[in-house]
């Protein structure tokens, strides 16, 4: 009976979600007519940016949040850590980086899952292959971008975000740097694993889903808003194109700039997206715009300092080095196909 009541409760759910989302943009129009404002003011224009896509940006993060609460159902951290033990360089690395798609992932989880992994005696390339995968190119960015830009743009994130962390974790691994981890992290015994694939149902599954709908936008709703702020603030008051004279495709520094000012800062992907929206409004290039929000999400000072705790200065100024000149890169090629 319960099962019956999930599922019902899913279906209604959904509907309500498909009728909100269709009709955002009526919603938006209608709210800001009701405002004391000028729509075609700067503080009109702000307000329409920001009521259209605070909805928009949520709705769309709480369904692919759901969704990929059900299939990490079948992706645990331990079946991660089993499918990518004993693998050869290469074949392990783009498993890594693929698994760090669909795998739960946060900052703070940064320190237990390299452990596990070392446990697991899963190669140390192969593990950042993992860790840059994970918070960069995530499905929430995806989604995102597949929402706010076409599939197009999401497709190509995806491909030269999937290439960095690749090639990221090969020459990490090539390397040879397990040297420059932390003495008591070289300590750890390499353990023999194994997992035993849990039986599930479908409405434990759904439940799932609606766990780390509650987890994941629980935590994360406060900076989303606070980026559609910004992002509403730039659109409603900087002017047309004045980005264009230092973040365009014109300004060839504009790549370089926009990752080193991206790295000692912090935002989810969720939080950092509508900012770049609204860069891209006002004359930002893509390739420079994406440079600086996988620079942010990527190489997190917060991650930084949490991975302190395994990893040598050294080691992280290497890691550092290398994933920031791949997303230069990738900067670099948007702007040029773009």
């Amino acid at each position: 009976m319960l099962s019956k009541y999930r599922r019902l409760l899913f279906l209604i759910l959904l509907i309500v979600w498909v009728v909100l989302y269709s009709n955002l943009a009526a919603f938006a129009d209608f709210f800001v007519s009701l405002l004391p404002v000028e729509p075609t003011s700067h503080l009109g224009e702000a307000m329409a940016f920001f009521v259209y896509d605070a909805p928009k940006v949520l709705l769309l993060l709480a369904a692919v949040v759901f969704v990929m609460g059900i299939i990490n159902t079948w992706f645990t951290p331990e079946r991660t850590r089993a499918l990518l033990a004993g693998r050869s360089l290469g074949l392990a690395n783009i498993l890594a980086a693929s698994l760090g798609v669909v795998t739960p992932f946060c900052s703070c989880s940064a320190v237990p899952l390299f452990i596990g992994f070392v446990q697991a005696g899963v190669p140390l390339g192969v593990t950042f292959s993992f860790l840059i995968a994970a918070p960069m190119v995530n499905e929430i960015a995806l989604t995102l971008l597949f929402g706010l830009f076409g599939w197009k743009i999401a497709l190509l994130y995806l491909c030269l975000g999937l290439m960095v962390a690749i090639f990221g974790g090969l020459v990490l691994g090539r390397l040879k740097l397990e040297k420059y981890l932390e003495q008591w992290v070289q300590d750890i015994p390499t353990k023999q694993l194994s997992f035993e694939s849990e039986r599930i149902s479908f409405s434990q599954r759904l439940e799932a889903g609606s766990v780390a709908v509650k987890d994941v936008v629980g935590k994360v709703w406060v900076y989303i808003l606070l980026g559609i702020g910004v992002g509403a603030f730039i659109h409603g008051y900087v002017p047309e194109n004045f980005m264009a004279s230092f973040m365009g495709k014109d300004a060839w520094w504009s790549v370089p700039l926009a990752v080193i000012i991206g790295i000692p800062m912090y935002s989810s992907a969720a939080g950092i997206i509508p900012v770049v929206q609204a860069l891209l409004a006002k004359g930002a290039a893509m390739g420079t715009a994406l440079a600086f929000m996988m620079s942010v999400v990527a190489l997190s000072l917060p991650e930084m300092i949490i991975l302190r705790k395994v990893l040598t200065i050294r080691l992280i100024s290497i890691f550092i080095s290398i994933v920031a000149t791949g997303i230069l890169f990738v900067g670099l090629i948007f702007n040029l196909v773009l």
